[in-house]
């Protein structure tokens, strides 16, 4: 996986625990209970879930074969 990959699964499995946090009457993120409001944390989760999947993120061997046919044929960045 590249850097990108892993930085947008990161940020998707944080999003996630904020949001199964904060189902669960928590706040794990530190601040006011109005700033991380379920409208906010839903917001957040839904945001960081797009970002994370949207990219081609050749998770799989397959996809790495893939990525590698395509940086050949430079049709993606390395």
């Amino acid at each position: 996986m590249d850097k990108g990959t892993v930085i947008r699964t990161v940020v998707l499995v944080f999003a996630l625990i904020n949001q199964l946090l904060m189902a669960n009457g928590l706040t794990p993120i530190p601040g006011t209970e109005e700033m991380w409001g379920e409208v906010i944390a839903t917001g957040f989760t839904f945001v960081a879930a797009v970002i994370a999947w949207f990219k081609n993120n050749y998770i799989t061997a397959k996809g790495g074969l893939q990525k590698q046919a395509l940086q050949a044929q430079s049709l993606i960045k390395k």
